[in-house]
């Protein structure tokens, strides 16, 4: 085995990836007070051709220095837009036909090994809070909740962590000729 060169890797440049077909499917941040995870989750939409990021609340926004630090030019590539709050993001993305799922540890959630989205169904994920997590009025206006299973002592995984988690198993479900290489 020997490793790749970066000019081995087809990369895309900013004008291919905007004109590429996306992955159905918007990331939600619920005041994500933390600009590396916020660049990280940045860097996963571009890497799995997420359709959008939606930055909400506190959550800081580009141009910006420390999101700029982990996000390493993904800003220019993902497509993202600002709400003043969550719900707002929700109610836009439930009357656009999305279904809305909260990234949480919530009764009567689905574990995400067995979630499985219906063919053609637009999906948008919410992940919340470093330390409170998603907040419980989002959770209600969402159509319902994923959950990682873990099996440690923690039961929490870092917001960057858990956004590639899932983001990398969604884009698997919803593009399954990638899936197969």
């Amino acid at each position: 085995m020997r490793k790749l060169l970066n000019e081995e890797l087809s990369r895309k440049t900013v004008s291919e990836f905007k004109q590429s077909p996306k992955t159905p499917l918007v990331v939600v941040l619920d005041n994500v007070r933390s600009l590396h995870n916020v660049g990280s989750v940045f860097r996963t939409g571009d890497a799995f051709l997420i359709e959008s990021l939606y930055l909400c609340g506190i959550t800081g926004t580009p141009p910006n220095k420390e999101i700029q630090k982990t996000a390493l030019g993904s800003t220019d590539t993902v497509d993202w837009k600002y709400f003043k709050t969550t719900k707002e993001a929700i109610d836009s993305l439930l009357q656009n036909g999305y279904k809305v799922y909260a990234i949480e540890q919530a009764e009567n959630a689905v574990t995400l090994d067995k979630y499985s989205p219906a063919e053609g169904e637009k999906l948008a994920l919410v992940f919340g809070h470093e330390v409170k997590g998603v907040e419980q009025e989002v959770i209600d206006n969402c159509t319902g909740v994923i959950e990682i299973p873990q099996a440690g002592t923690k039961h929490s995984l870092n917001i960057a962590v858990s956004a590639g988690i899932v983001i990398w198993d969604l884009f698997l479900k919803l593009n399954p000729l990638l899936a197969n290489r």
